[in-house]
């Protein structure tokens, strides 16, 4: 059977950049941003994607492309069977293990835009957000019924094939993200004291930068990227030869750090707008499912025509942003099984969604009726989390770094981002150094304090 390409370039770039633009563009980023200098950590944050990001991603491209194969299979053939193909094979198992535990949060923004959509959120006290939250968390049905509608949409995507569902998608889906931010973020931009928000976000205070910024940017390029996840390099592989994959990489992070920057733009003017101190809003689920639906609803009118649109198209945001980056971690594990056991591409999308759901009916539950199952003191969801997270992350991204650097052969690399020498590489020698010395000391960095062996900073 014929291996199908992406059918533009436009549409390979768009695919790649949804499978970068995730929940943590508009959870993690402002706030780091906020709490860590405002411009200043942005600064930071582009070098890292510059030195860190870029030489990864593009190293992924090339394995992707020059094999035209499933991450597992990229990496045994690029390595002819050295021990180096257990990269590959962690990358999958990596994109398949997160989204185990991915798929959760997005059914919670679905959940979000329903009760958005229909004004739940009027006349509910402040103190209440978080009561609203954790009850619909721990309900043993709620939670699922939206997993599984979320799971069916991706599966619906994946089965229809790279063309017709992956590439489709994407030129639907991220126009209608970009669009989206920048509406919300004219809106919130134009509340009275967003000038304060864009100043907390946008004024660089060095004052505030340390180790602790400079590691947190360093895992945030990192992450915001989706590098090691097998995501990148499956994509890849449906490039075809002509796609430039240096200015494919540079297009891509430049549009995931556009979409968190904007993300900002959309929370902290809201947020000054009431009144409310930006340390105190929270992170993560605190933030996106407790904190903001308070905020809109106090900055733009209790209950109001424009807080139900605001807070509707924001919940809707998230679910495009989720939808597009489950659908890459989807792939990668519906690639290898499909290649590597010679399935159809319906069955094995198949086996690979009857797997996640039930882990992620386990991760959904953990919340709830499951809350007491718990190892490593951590439920089923954190555990997942804090796995991915902290060790097979930083873990493969290192090895994939060492790899593209120390073992891969310089020419063919050197051939594979030139085109065939069609296009010019003046940075190759950056690129090769930053592979070699950079990427692996600064994500060891990461890696040995996320893990606590080694404690640069104090937490």
């Amino acid at each position: 059977m014929e291996r199908e390409n992406f059918g533009s370039k436009i549409g390979a770039v768009l695919a790649a950049a949804g499978s970068a633009v995730g929940l943590g563009n508009v959870w993690r980023f402002p706030i780091e941003t906020g709490q860590n200098g405002g411009a200043a950590f942005i600064i930071i944050y582009v070098l890292c994607i510059i030195l860190l990001g870029l030489p990864i991603m593009i190293s992924e491209f090339l394995i992707g492309r020059h094999t035209h194969a499933n991450t597992a299979g990229a990496f045994r053939i690029i390595s002819n069977g050295s021990p180096w193909k257990w990269v590959g094979r962690m990358g999958v198992f990596t994109g398949w293990f997160i989204l185990c535990y991915y798929v959760v949060v997005g059914a919670w923004t679905m959940h979000y835009t329903f009760l958005s959509a229909i004004n739940a959120f009027y006349d509910v006290p402040a103190k209440q957000y978080e009561d609203v939250f954790n009850n619909f968390v721990s309900n043993p049905w709620l939670p699922t019924f939206w997993l599984f509608l979320f799971i069916g949409v991706i599966h619906y995507v994946i089965t229809r094939g790279v063309r017709s569902g992956i590439e489709k998608s994407a030129k639907l889906m991220m126009p209608t993200l970009f669009i989206i931010t920048i509406f919300l973020a004219v809106c919130s931009v134009s509340l009275p004291g967003a000038s304060l928000g864009i100043e907390f976000l946008l004024k660089p205070d060095w004052s505030k930068v340390n180790s602790t910024t400079i590691l947190d940017a360093m895992g945030q390029a990192f992450y915001s990227l989706s590098l090691a996840m097998g995501c990148l390099c499956t994509y890849a592989s449906y490039f075809d030869k002509k796609t430039p994959l240096a200015k494919s990489a540079v297009n891509v992070a430049f549009i995931d750090t556009l979409i968190a920057i904007m993300a900002g733009f959309i929370i902290f003017p809201s947020v000054f707008n009431i009144g409310m101190n930006p340390n105190e809003v929270g992170v993560g689920a605190g933030l996106t499912f407790v904190s903001l639906p308070n905020v809109f609803q106090q900055a733009l009118g209790n209950g109001s025509f424009l807080a139900v649109i605001f807070s509707s198209l924001f919940y809707f945001l998230l679910f495009v942003a989720a939808l597009t980056s489950a659908i890459s971690l989807h792939e990668v594990a519906t690639a290898y099984v499909t290649e590597e056991f010679k399935m159809s591409r319906r069955n094995g999308a198949t086996l690979v969604t009857v797997s996640i759901l039930v882990l992620g009916t386990l991760c959904s539950l953990s919340f709830g009726p499951l809350s007491d199952v718990k190892l490593f003191d951590r439920n089923i969801f954190s555990l997942f989390d804090d796995l991915s997270g902290r060790v097979l992350l930083p873990l493969g991204g290192m090895l994939i770094s060492i790899f593209a650097g120390w073992v891969l052969d310089r020419q063919l690399y050197r051939e594979e981002i030139s085109n065939g020498g069609d296009l010019r590489t003046p940075y190759f020698k950056v690129l090769i150094f930053a592979l070699r010395y950079i990427a692996p000391l600064a994500i060891g960095l990461v890696f040995l304090d996320q893990i606590g062996v080694f404690n640069l900073i104090p937490h």
